[in-house]
């Protein structure tokens, strides 16, 4: 799925307005019809009263329909008709006038200098005050009602994007803080910064059936990564294919008391299919290795605690290397001697990004599409503080273009950017995987997948959709809480059969 600004979303609207044809007016009431269908199902009690907050834009248009429809059900409605600005846009005011005031619903009429409503407590409360048009930092009286709003004891739920909320740059003033957010057709960038997340909520996208032919003529170097972007990268295996087709991985990992950073990522490497995995580790993790993987094999570096020394590289089809080793001098110096060597692709995480860090000069070392996997902290290390989402991200993407790297941001929206200058944020995952030993395992699994032939950029979408989705399905039986990363590695093989599957 593409993500557009948010000047870009209203082209699209526009180009679906008149090549259609369908008139502004309803295409508004399908957004509407699309907001109440999702609202029905996620608040169906009908008994619980509703505030719907509507401003003089679109946005408050928004609002209208959906109370009218609202009404219609026989929820319990009350409309606060907020006069901002000169008075209603011109569909804002068709809706406005198709309220159905003989049927029992109440409207509220809200000016500039009012005292702000009293809302029962445990009412539902919708946004549709200020939508993504908004060009200025709110003040002033309506700031102040909806700071006012944000201290309710309700369920605030808010119409394609919170009143506030910037869409495509920080957000620097009050916005309204959904528990809850629909968006229409595309996800807001600004919705996968965690600076945001007060803000937006837990959202989803409802279509409302914007022109194809429009949505694909627009150029945009965001995308959302689901199943059906990355189904079609999965490689189809065939009767007579043997552990050589797989390829034959080799992970460099591991340091005395951090073993299990390469056992998860081993186990994860051979459940991402490939055909061999060897683990280049410090004597003291020998023992450990082969009874904890015997599927496995061990490449033993001559130091007893720690990697001093990479070994012949050349067997190998994909190199990875970074979980567990620490930062030792002789680790330091192995590190370099694989950069200055390597022939297959790399993929750099935890530890080898720190050491990466701490030599800056190697960085022309690192071979054009390797993948580097740092969490924000290790991305602040290699590139220099950030401001925000919108900065950090942008620095990203600079800096993918710069090295000719696929580097991928991990997050609750990992994102990778491409030396391409792209940028694919991941649909899938969950607050559960926020847990010791995540990141190992998705570093074996992309590197067995690099191992397996895939292209560096089809490695990187697929394992990290496919590291979220098995996340998911192992949240949906153990929770959140209880999730560990072994958990990811016993769900890999449902997450991969789902994408073939469909």
């Amino acid at each position: 799925m593409k993500i557009f600004t948010a000047e870009q979303i209203r082209s699209i609207d526009k180009q679906t307005i008149t090549q259609e044809p369908i008139a502004s007016i309803d295409l508004m009431a399908r957004a509407a019809q699309a907001f109440v269908a999702w609202l029905e199902q996620k608040f169906p009690d009908r008994e619980k009263p509703i505030g719907i907050f509507c401003g003089s834009g679109n946005n408050g248009g928004d609002g209208y329909a959906v109370a009218r429809l609202l009404q219609l059900r026989f929820y319990q409605v009350t409309v606060f008709a907020c006069t901002i600005g000169d008075g209603l846009s011109p569909d804002a005011h068709k809706h406005f006038i198709r309220l159905p005031i003989m049927q029992g619903l109440k409207i509220h009429p809200i000016r500039e200098g009012d005292a702000f409503p009293p809302i029962p407590s445990g009412s539902i409360i919708i946004d549709a005050l200020f939508g993504s048009g908004l060009n200025r930092p709110l003040s002033g009286y309506w700031a102040n009602l909806i700071e006012y709003l944000n201290e309710l004891p309700v369920t605030r739920v808010a119409i394609d994007i919170p009143s506030g909320l910037f869409a495509d740059a920080p957000t620097v003033s009050v916005a309204f803080k959904a528990h809850s957010t629909l968006s229409f057709e595309f996800p807001k960038r600004a919705f996968f910064f965690p600076e945001n997340q007060t803000y937006v909520g837990d959202w989803e996208v409802a279509s409302i059936g914007l022109l194809p032919g429009a949505i694909a003529e627009t150029k945009t170097p965001y995308h959302l990564v689901d199943q059906s972007l990355i189904a079609p990268f999965l490689h189809k295996r065939n009767r007579h294919d043997h552990k050589g087709t797989f390829g034959h991985a080799l992970l460099l990992m591991g340091s005395y008391g951090k073993m299990g950073a390469a056992i998860l990522a081993a186990r994860a490497c051979l459940r991402s299919g490939t055909g061999l995995v060897s683990v280049h580790l410090p004597k003291c993790g020998y023992e450990i290795m082969q009874i904890s993987l015997p599927e496995a094999m061990a490449s033993i570096d001559r130091h007893q605690f720690y990697l001093s020394e990479i070994p012949d590289i050349r067997p190998y089809s994909a190199i990875g290397i970074g979980c567990g080793i620490d930062q030792r001098k002789t680790t330091t110096e192995a590190l370099k001697t694989l950069l200055e060597n390597a022939k297959a692709p790399l993929l750099l995480d935890a530890d080898a990004l720190n050491l990466l860090s701490k030599n800056p000069d190697w960085y022309e070392l690192v071979p054009k599409g390797s993948i580097l996997t740092p969490h924000p902290k290790e991305f602040e290390r290699l590139f220099g503080a950030t401001k925000d989402g919108f900065e950090r991200n942008a620095l990203l993407r600079q800096k993918a273009i710069e090295y000719g790297w696929y580097i991928l941001l991990k997050g609750a929206y990992s994102c990778l950017a491409t030396p391409e200058g792209d940028g694919y944020f991941n649909g899938s995952g969950n607050p559960g995987m926020a847990t010791a030993g995540s990141g190992d395992v998705l570093s074996g699994i992309i590197t067995g997948l690099l191992a397996q032939g895939y292209a560096s950029k089809e490695a990187a979408l697929l394992g990290m959709y496919i590291h979220g989705r098995a996340g998911d399905l192992a949240a949906q039986s153990l929770g959140h809480e209880s999730l560990i990363a072994s958990d990811i590695i016993a769900h890999l093989g449902s997450a991969f059969q789902e994408i073939k599957t469909g």
